[in-house]
């Protein structure tokens, strides 16, 4: 059936089902309150051509295919997320003219239920959000509450010159996934609110005077949409209404008492199971050890769990879960160490649909004494074909895994961007070698995260083996200065390491010549890199850490040897950023600082090969081109550690 098909099934349901209870929602009016100058309710009868019909004001051009569901009281509009999308204007001039962008007061109401969080998730938003340009207004959410986001022409003490900072002000109800809420944001001119289920939840005061619209745009519904961000809405919309006037709160109270048993409907199960099994995600590999592997896959509906495998496609073991379920996590044990083995994921729905992947492969870990190679890509994100093309090209390496220093997804929140992003795009690669993540800034710390990776708890923090290296991977957005949880545990574990290579993983940079991330580098001087990651660099002094791989800015860059603060000839720690994984390109500033070797503007992926005390990176562009190799080579009898015990690090000097 196609899309088309279904819409007119769901459209011809709710109709019966809305005539059965007697109508559509009331238009939201109270006799003391203000008028609406847009007002949108979900209605079989409002969905044509391609529109969301307005009861007043303009009709929304339909994006995508979203969908009439039905409950108990009604109807609402569903929105997948990824595709679907509702644009009332498309200018600026357009939304003006429509009568859509009141001057000094304003009230955005909506009755609304949420899928999935996102980070900056809009209802009805007409905003500009882009570094110093921050204009217009969003009733929105994040991955917790509602939020209204607002810009005024009036000085504050976040924006002295009254010329566009946002407030974004949040509430403190936390939404349930999937159960409808009364959301209203209203402004007077000189306090913002925010009222979920007819109560005040948040206030304030930051933002007075006159509303400063953008200047080019859109005014979207179930979207949060500038620039350079679209976020588009899990959820389904029910009424959305926007007022020239300011509510006042016994009117708030009132339109949501109005429908108040809205509110009390059950959440609808978030399971949304497909009429045809497939893949979500296939298969992929997860921390690979010498006699072990885990396999993970993720299935449109729920169905059983089977991984067959052996040392031929013959295919002499098998290892299955009990029940059936969406994400499948399968460990394979008692392997043999370096060992190539072949595997098939069979997975089988309550329907008797069947999939089988293609016959894959995969190897443990090679013994200590065995060679081996690694890949290392970065900030896979943004740009998908990019990312498939780095993929294919590491493949082509044949590598035993591969290091993802962080920034996986553009935004960890959206679903879509890890299933039809990350996932599709890093095959064949991923569903060969075991790949070891790294938390980025851009994973949001999401469930999406954790769900689909397989690491040892706490999860943002881990350690693993691999031949005669030890791998040590922190998250750098969470406190990692001395004293907290995670400096402790680097420095006992890095004491605790025997291994002959030490190399340790985090996404923000130790140093940095990129342009601006860190000060502007073409107007004065530069911090050179994170500040807080800096503090831990005695550690990687005292314990003798061979290599550090960063991310977060998207080019390469490969530092001499650093001990103590100083480029040094022999010994040190060589610290890489390795960002040319897929993000937006960025560029060194103009001066060359101190500890650079090489740096260079491209997307690229690395590949490092080690045999006993010798060690050889590579570095290859987007064609596949060398541009970056050194060798290091670690003497027969290794230098004492803790050399660095006494030395306290100035974190803001340069070379000397």
């Amino acid at each position: 059936m196609n899309v088309k098909e279904n819409r007119d099934i769901n459209i011809s349901i709710c109709l019966v089902m809305a005539w059965a209870i007697g109508g559509f929602m009331p238009d939201a009016r109270g006799h003391d309150g203000p008028n609406p100058v847009a007002h949108w309710v979900a209605g079989p009868q409002a969905i044509q051509e391609g529109r969301w019909k307005a009861r007043l004001g303009p009709d929304a051009v339909i994006q995508g295919a979203p969908q009439l569901v039905c409950d108990p009281l009604g109807v609402s509009l569903k929105l997948d997320g990824r595709l679907d999308g509702l644009v009332v204007a498309d200018s600026i001039d357009q939304a003006a003219q429509a009568g859509l962008l009141p001057t000094r007061s304003l009230t955005l109401a909506a009755w609304v239920a949420i899928h999935t969080p996102l980070k900056d998730g809009g209802i009805v938003s007409a905003l500009q959000d882009n570094g110093g340009l921050e204009k217009g207004f969003v009733l929105g959410y994040d991955d917790q509450v509602f939020t209204f986001g607002l810009s005024t022409t009036g000085a504050n003490r976040n924006d002295p010159d009254g010329d566009g900072v946002m407030t974004y002000l949040k509430g403190k109800t936390r939404y349930e996934l999937g159960r409808l809420y009364h959301v209203v944001a209203t402004f007077d001119g000189a306090e913002a609110r925010l009222y979920v289920n007819g109560q005040l939840d948040a206030a304030t005061t930051d933002q007075h005077g006159d509303i400063l619209h953008i200047d080019h745009g859109w005014f979207v519904l179930g979207g949060y949409k500038d620039d350079n961000e679209d976020f588009r809405m899990h959820g389904r919309l029910r009424e959305v209404a926007l007022y020239d006037r300011c509510a006042p709160e016994q009117w708030v109270r009132r339109q949501f008492e109005h429908n108040a048993d809205l509110a009390k409907l059950d959440a609808i199960d978030l399971v949304e199971e497909e009429a045809e099994l497939r893949w979500v995600v296939a298969p992929y590999l997860q921390f690979v050890t010498p006699t072990g592997i885990v396999v993970m896959w993720e299935t449109s509906r729920a169905s059983s769990t089977l991984v067959r495998y052996g040392e031929t496609a013959n295919f002499d073991r098998e290892a299955k879960l009990d029940g059936n379920r969406l994400l499948h996590e399968v460990k394979l044990e008692g392997l043999k160490p370096e060992t190539g083995y072949f595997y098939q994921v069979v997975t089988t729905d309550a329907e008797g649909q069947t999939l089988k992947s293609e016959v894959l492969s995969f190897q443990t870990a090679v013994r200590e004494t065995t060679a081996y190679a690694f890949a290392v890509i970065s900030d896979t994100q943004a740009n998908p074909e990019v990312v498939k093309t780095i993929a294919q090209a590491a493949w082509g390496q044949r590598p035993n895994f591969l290091l993802i220093p962080g920034d996986l997804v553009t935004t960890g929140t959206i679903k879509s961007h890890w299933t039809d992003h990350f996932f599709p795009n890093m095959r064949p690669l991923i569903e060969r070698v075991a790949f070891f993540p790294v938390l980025g800034n851009h994973e949001c710390d999401a469930k999406f995260y954790y769900d689909y990776m397989s690491l040892p708890k706490p999860e943002y923090y881990y350690e693993f083996t691999y031949g005669n290296s030890h791998f040590f991977v922190i998250d750098s957005n969470k406190n990692v200065l001395p004293g907290s949880e995670q400096y402790r545990w680097l420095e006992s574990a890095l004491a605790g390491s025997k291994a002959t290579w030490k190399f340790v993983a985090f996404h923000h940079p130790v140093y940095s010549s990129d342009e601006d991330d860190y000060g502007n580098m073409w107007k004065g001087k530069s911090l050179h890199g994170d500040l807080r990651v800096r503090a831990l660099t005695s550690l990687f002094d005292k314990y003798g850490v061979d290599l550090v791989w960063n991310g977060h800015i998207h080019s390469y860059e490969r530092t001499w040897p650093i001990f103590q603060g100083k480029t040094v000839e022999r010994g040190g720690t060589t610290y890489m950023i390795v960002g040319g994984g897929g993000g937006n390109l960025e560029n060194p500033g103009p001066i060359k600082t101190w500890f650079q070797n090489n740096v260079r503007r491209g997307h690229h992926y690395v590949m490092v090969a080690i045999n006993g005390r010798s060690l050889e990176l590579r570095a290859f562009d987007l064609e596949n081109r060398l541009f970056d190799t050194f060798t290091l080579v670690k003497p027969d009898v290794p230098p004492t550690p803790g050399l660095a015990d006494e030395a306290a690090r100035d974190q803001n000097q340069g070379g000397r």
